[in-house]
Parts: C-alpha cells; sequence; structure tokens
C-alpha cells in the first residue's frame, strides 16, 4: 500500500502526444486552467441502499450536506493524484515519453484538485487516505492505462450524479454551473485516456454513453464499490446528502 504524498506539478507536454490538431492543443491547455478554478465543485450523490454493510466507528465519515459532497470529492481527488504521482515516479520504462508527458500534465491537475479541495474544507477536510495500487502493474503499459480509465471514467460519471445535491452558492458562485464545467475537464481527461489505448484511433468512450447519447451517471455507493479496490482507509459516506 501506497500513502498519498504531495508531490510537485509537473506542467506541459500533454498535448505533444495527441496530434496536431489546434482543437487538441486549445483544450488541454484550457482544461488545465477550467480545472484550477473550479475544482471546488466536484460533488456526488448518495443513494440509499439497505444492502450495504454499515461502516466501522473507525471508518473515515466524510460528513453530511455541501460539506460532506466536498469531502466525497476530495477523496476522490486524493485517489486520483496519487495515482498520476505513482504513475510519473513508476512507468517510465512503460511508457512512451509522450505518454508520460500526458501522465505528468494530468498529475498537475489532479494535484491541484487535490490541494484545493483541501485548503477549501479547512478543518473540516477529511485525512489523508492510504492507498492500495497493488493491482497495478505500474511496469506494464495496459496496466497503467486500464486503471487511469477506471478512474477517469469514474469521475465523469461522479460528477454526472450530483447536481441535485448543490445547495449552497456560496460566495455568489453558482455551484452548479461550475461543476458543469470541470465535469467537461474530467470528461477531456477521460477522452485522452481512451486515445492513448486506442493509438489515438479517437475513441470516444461508447460504454460510458447511454441509448440518449447522455454520460452515465453513478450513485456514490457504485462509485466507492468500484474504487475501494484502490481506497485501504474505509470510507462512511452514509451522511452524506440523498
Amino acid at each position: 500500500m501506497m500513502k498519498q504524498t504531495t508531490p510537485e506539478e509537473n506542467e506541459g507536454g500533454l498535448m505533444k502526444s495527441l496530434g496536431s490538431p489546434m482543437q487538441r492543443r486549445m483544450f488541454f491547455r484550457y482544461a488545465g486552467a477550467t480545472a484550477a478554478a473550479t475544482t471546488l465543485l466536484l460533488t456526488t450523490s448518495c443513494d440509499d441502499d439497505d444492502d450495504v454493510t454499515p461502516p466501522s466507528n473507525t471508518a473515515v465519515d466524510l460528513g453530511s450536506g455541501d460539506v460532506g459532497i466536498l469531502n466525497y470529492a476530495y477523496a476522490l481527488e486524493q485517489l486520483e493524484a496519487a495515482f498520476y504521482t505513482a504513475v510519473v515516479a513508476n512507468s517510465a520504462s512503460a511508457l512512451s515519453s509522450a505518454e508520460m508527458a500526458v501522465m505528468q500534465d494530468l498529475k498537475a491537475h489532479e494535484v491541484a484538485h487535490r490541494e484545493l479541495f483541501k485548503a477549501a474544507l479547512g478543518t473540516s477536510a477529511i485525512p489523508n487516505l492510504e492507498v492500495d495500487f497493488s493491482s497495478i502493474d505500474f511496469k506494464n503499459k495496459t496496466s497503467v492505462l486500464n486503471a487511469a480509465k477506471t478512474f477517469e471514467d469514474l469521475g465523469v460519471a461522479a460528477y454526472n450524479g450530483a447536481g441535485k445535491l448543490l445547495t449552497d452558492t456560496g460566495a455568489g458562485l453558482d455551484y452548479l454551473l461550475l461543476a458543469g464545467k470541470i465535469v467537461s475537464v474530467e470528461a477531456r481527461h477521460a477522452a485522452a485516456i481512451h486515445d492513448l489505448i486506442s493509438n489515438n484511433a479517437r475513441a470516444y468512450g461508447a460504454a460510458q454513453i447511454d441509448a440518449n447519447g447522455l454520460d452515465k451517471a453513478m450513485a456514490p455507493a457504485d462509485v466507492l464499490a468500484a474504487a475501494k479496490t484502490y481506497i485501504a482507509t474505509e470510507i462512511n459516506f452514509s451522511n452524506l446528502p440523498k
């Protein structure tokens, strides 16, 4: 198991591996700026689930209301930041220089997300979570990219299930509007990973799109079930708004 550390941000290079069209260059350039500006809004939802095992007394409690939602987001950002930090540190032999440049930029974005959530939550922030990446072979390209795909697709689905839970527009900001902006950034991240997996065959993640042509949404129980393999710390999300 690997405890999350606070890595240095490493920018640049994300556009290089995605070809020459200006659209791709501009999209990632804007992605970094938009993500940093709107990180405070990553959210998710909580559904009733009578079959869920009650959390233990030692579980990290995300809390309730908007604080609980922000802590849930913070937990997911801790996971993503820790993953890309591990990739940059351990996967040079598995990835090409262009692929590693993408990972370095994604690491910088996710670290920025994590730190902004931590600062925004202040004393209400949950502690650093302990992650478990033992199921990922960081020396194997397929293993690394498939894990990245899991994390990015989960992030998009979590955003999509969260808008209805927002209650506080704080500081004159429209949280729902900004949440929509940040989910688009996460979707761009996901598209980049899908492209790397398909060798730039412009994969679009069909499995994540429903019959109405809309990106799928996931409840927190489902998101956390998928992420549980990678999070060693037990999380109590039972107090999140429903």
